[in-house]
């Protein structure tokens, strides 16, 4: 069945936001006096929501105080997190090749859409989408932001989700779309492949070549 959208997640996927990422995830950490961390140790946190990431960095499970954590990383992250991300390669070629084969595309994030659309504006790939989704001001579940988007037609369920983590694929599955995996991103191929993808892409080439195959 022809795919009748094109879904993207955003960071680890188009962009890769490592440097914005860890910088604003330490301002916050040690506007709260709490202790910064390494790279390393916030990689495994890019891809789920930051309240999330930033509970379990910060140790905390006090709601109240991981909104101010959250408030705090944005206070950075619009200022200059967002312009600290950089396009993988071969994405502008991907995207390029799918837009001329008529693939309606859009971005489902859980970025703060208001960021998602200024790194997609910011880096010139807001002229490939025809819709964004990005997570509300306290935090939505990628599965709602997918069913919210299947429930007004944006999407109908023939539609694929691309993405680099388990998070990507299990709301998916959840909302009944199919799912593919790409390895440039932040998940394993263990990760990718429990959550059992219509196929996994090692390269943008890679994945623009299994689009178009199994979109015949």
């Amino acid at each position: 069945m022809p795919y009748h959208s094109l879904i993207f997640d955003l960071d680890g996927t188009l962009t890769d936001p490592l440097t914005g990422i860890v910088r604003c995830m330490n301002y916050a950490l040690s506007s709260h006096d709490h202790q910064v961390k390494s790279e390393q140790e916030i990689k495994p946190y890019i891809g789920p929501p930051l309240e999330i990431a930033l509970g379990e960095l910060s140790g905390s499970t006090d709601e109240t105080h991981i909104k101010e954590l959250v408030a705090t990383y944005r206070e950075r992250y619009g200022e200059l997190g967002y312009k600290e991300n950089t396009v993988y390669e071969g994405i502008y070629e991907l995207l390029d090749t799918l837009q001329e084969r008529g693939f309606r595309m859009g971005v489902c994030t859980s970025k703060f859409e208001i960021y998602a659309i200024k790194v997609l504006e910011e880096f010139k790939l807001d002229k490939y989408f025809t819709f964004v989704s990005g997570s509300g001001a306290y935090g939505t579940a990628k599965s709602d932001q997918l069913r919210g988007l299947i429930d007004v037609k944006t999407v109908l369920d023939s539609s694929l989700m691309i993405g680099d983590r388990y998070i990507d694929l299990t709301s998916a599955h959840k909302t009944g779309l199919r799912s593919a995996g790409v390895l440039w991103g932040y998940g394993s191929l263990e990760e990718l492949t429990d959550e059992e993808p219509t196929f996994i892409a090692e390269s943008p080439a890679h994945l623009s070549a299994a689009i178009i195959t199994s979109n015949q």
